[in-house]
């Protein structure tokens, strides 16, 4: 077994009458890949915004690198390692890809009156990009231009150069083409050779399944299952959600 890196124990929210999380927990290991599945409105977005500091839980603790935590923002949790690469990406259509790389965390240069480092900004961008195996004509280039994939991509990228120990993607393979989509579970697999966790929100099985080790499944608030990859098919994942009980006990039914 590998070190552990965050643990979520029995994690509530509710949003007025609805009980959005009912007591979750699952654990997992530095340079792991979790899948987090389940049908909409399982919860699984806002476990994740539980993760990252944006939302706080009524109830329950999260673990991370073996120490109790409670961010107060999205801004401490990043600087403690967490990133999150969100459907939307976060990212500025009107801006560059180096700016968009770098945005809220510039280099600057200069003494008393600091300017941005668009030097650096455009070659570690650059270099990064590359280290992971993604081609981008330039660094001035719109971030409006890029493909879905390209996006996903620079968000990726971002996480690696500032040097995140999880990163979690909110269906990162939606509405991309195929070649796309096969692109970013490269990406997925770049950040596990690098020792970076992942735990990737997803409808699509079959995609999760070619990078996960383990799933966690949850069902209207709760998590009904938890399987290792070497244990379960992507078959018996779908059934497990679609009947909303363990493999076992659709057999059994």
């Amino acid at each position: 077994m590998g070190e552990e890196l965050l643990r979520v124990v029995n994690v509530k929210k509710r949003f007025g009458r609805v009980e959005a999380l009912k007591g979750v927990s699952f654990n997992m290991n530095k340079g792991e890949v979790v899948g987090l599945v389940g049908d909409n409105g399982a919860g699984k977005s806002t476990l994740a915004k539980i993760i990252i500091g944006y939302l706080r839980p009524d109830e329950g603790e999260i673990y991370f690198e073996g120490k109790k935590v409670r961010w107060s923002s999205p801004l401490e949790a990043r600087s403690a390692g967490i990133e999150m690469v969100y459907q939307d990406l976060a990212l500025v259509d009107v801006m560059s890809v180096a700016r968009n790389f770098f945005l809220g965390r510039e280099p600057v240069k200069g003494k008393g009156l600091q300017l941005l480092d668009f030097k650096r900004m455009n070659e570690e961008c650059m270099r990064t990009l590359s280290d992971i195996g993604i081609k981008i004509r330039s660094p001035h280039v719109m971030v409006s231009s890029l493909s879905g994939g390209e996006r996903q991509a620079v968000a990726v990228a971002r996480a690696v150069y500032f040097k995140a120990k999880l990163v979690i993607l909110d269906e990162p393979t939606a509405n991309l083409s195929v070649r796309e989509a096969l692109r970013v579970l490269e990406l997925v697999k770049e950040l596990k050779a690098r020792g970076i966790s992942s735990i990737f929100i997803t409808h699509n099985i079959y995609h999760v399944y070619e990078v996960a080790d383990k799933f966690v499944i949850l069902d209207k608030g709760s998590k009904i299952a938890e399987y290792y990859k070497e244990g379960v098919t992507p078959q018996e994942i779908i059934e497990t959600i679609k009947y909303g009980k363990p493999v076992a006990e659709v057999i059994k039914g």
